[in-house]
């Protein structure tokens, strides 16, 4: 499909010259000679690109180009003129014109412009989707009680420069919770450096925050600039924070409260302005008892203390994550989507996940690759699931059966699964426990009914 250029001129020589030259190309032309027909062009047609007129009767060039760019920020503007001034250019380029073009218009030059706007467009709605997509990957979903809590505690804290403490087990996502502060700060058009403090080595570390001079330590071949020089005016997430040692801590402690980083190798000071947001999954005030972590630092880190709750602590959240993931994945890996059955989801949400939204996330993942039809069943569960999510097991007697010892289900889950049971347990009876003739009798696959006697934990030496 061929890009749709709108030409906003007062001069009717000038838009037949443009569409002459344009239309030669295969570009499909627009013209408006005046800004208030331009303004309804791009609200009704969506150009690509337009060239725009600065000297106009009634509402000038300058005029029109700032209603056009309140109602898109990524069209590419090119103005026209025939005596412009550099206040004008400098005035247009502020308001966020692509580019200035003077009469007479030469043909190359009216391509090259066209070319270079056209791939400008490109580019920005490419970027657009890759931070929509990111973003997509980073949010946080759920709508539970503890999750409120955090979401709050992440609006109060994030138009702040105040540092920030997250504290939770492995997987809950405190890295989304630092991003999500990020993003809702006065510094989301700067940089977010993240560091992973238990990955870097501990000789390492230093360099990778301060950075470093060239010869200042073997291998030391060039100079390196430092996470926080990198995060200056924008904010750094120290992760794993627990896991960095006395030195590095003074040193961390020094920018907060100085806010100035010293380079491995070199006694120059350099000023900094970063936002740091901490987060561990230790419990930093038992590391200070073991004088593992010093006291004054974590006073300064935990301005504002962020506890993200583990999944089991949420499970009515499980189900907006799993249906989250799976459609992500289904996207990524171009599947079609996924159902997953009220039985597999219920067993999803008994699961303890120790590995918290990390652990959740790697299981919907392994299902949506794996699973052989578009219905996701208990069955295509992992087995530690599976097992997890399993009914109590029986007292291993012949004497004491769970099909025959009454008991009263509290939820309606629970009523259905007692039932099927039951009613598993007394065909199978019926038919000498052959599957194959119980499967037939009841009329699902044989397949089918072997993943329900390993859900339920039926078995002949029990329930015989």
């Amino acid at each position: 499909m061929s890009a749709r250029i709108l030409v906003i001129d007062d001069e009717p020589a000038i838009r037949d010259s443009l569409k002459m030259i344009l239309e030669y190309e295969g570009y499909e032309f627009l013209g408006a000679p005046s800004g208030q027909d331009g303004i309804a062009l791009v609200q009704r047609e969506s150009p690509d690109m337009v060239f725009l007129d600065v000297k106009m009767p009634g509402m000038d060039g300058i005029e029109t180009l700032t209603r056009l760019r309140a109602i898109s920020d990524m069209l590419p503007i090119v103005m026209i003129s025939g005596h412009a001034t550099r206040e004008t250019a400098f005035q247009a380029a502020k308001l966020g014109a692509f580019g200035f073009i003077e009469k007479p218009l030469g043909r190359e030059d009216v391509l090259l412009q066209v070319r270079n706007a056209l791939e400008q467009g490109r580019l920005r709605a490419e970027n657009r989707e890759l931070r929509a997509t990111a973003e997509l990957k980073h949010e946080m979903i759920g709508n539970s009680p503890a999750l409120r809590a955090v979401t709050e505690a992440i609006r109060r804290a994030a138009p702040t420069s105040a540092t920030v403490l997250i504290q939770g087990e492995s997987g809950v996502g405190k890295e989304l919770v630092a991003r999500a502060i990020h993003r809702n700060s006065l510094r989301r058009r700067e940089r977010f450096v993240q560091v992973n403090c238990a990955a870097i080595p501990d000789e390492l570390i230093e360099s990778e925050l301060f950075g470093h001079e060239k010869g200042s330590f073997t291998g030391a071949t060039e100079k390196q600039i430092g996470k926080f020089e990198q995060a200056d005016r924008g904010t750094i997430f120290l992760d794993e924070v627990g896991d960095m040692s006395l030195k590095t801590q003074a040193k961390v402690l020094r920018v907060l409260q100085e806010g100035e980083v010293e380079r491995v190798g070199s006694s120059r000071t350099i000023k900094v302005d970063v936002r740091v947001i901490a987060a561990t999954n230790k419990d930093l005030e038992k590391e200070i008892e073991k004088g593992s972590f010093r006291e004054d630092l974590f006073f300064r880190l935990s301005v504002i203390p962020i506890h993200v709750p583990p999944l089991r602590e949420r499970p009515e959240d499980i189900p907006l994550l799993v249906r989250h993931f799976a459609s992500l994945f289904a996207r990524e890996n171009n599947f079609r989507p996924r159902q997953i059955t009220p039985a597999a989801m219920a067993a999803l949400q008994r699961h303890r996940w120790k590995g918290n939204i990390r652990e959740l996330r790697n299981t919907v993942e392994r299902m949506i690759i794996m699973a052989p039809g578009e219905i996701i069943d208990v069955g295509d569960l992992p087995e530690s699931v599976r097992v997890d999510a399993r009914p109590a097991a029986p007292d291993n007697t012949v004497a004491h059966r769970v099909s025959d010892t009454p008991r009263t289900p509290e939820t309606l889950r629970e009523f259905k699964e007692l039932s099927e049971r039951n009613f598993l347990v007394q065909k199978l009876r019926e038919n000498n426990w052959n599957i194959s003739r119980t499967a037939e009798v009841i009329g699902t696959p044989r397949s089918n009914l072997y993943k329900k006697l390993e859900f339920y934990k039926i078995a002949q030496e029990i329930d015989g």
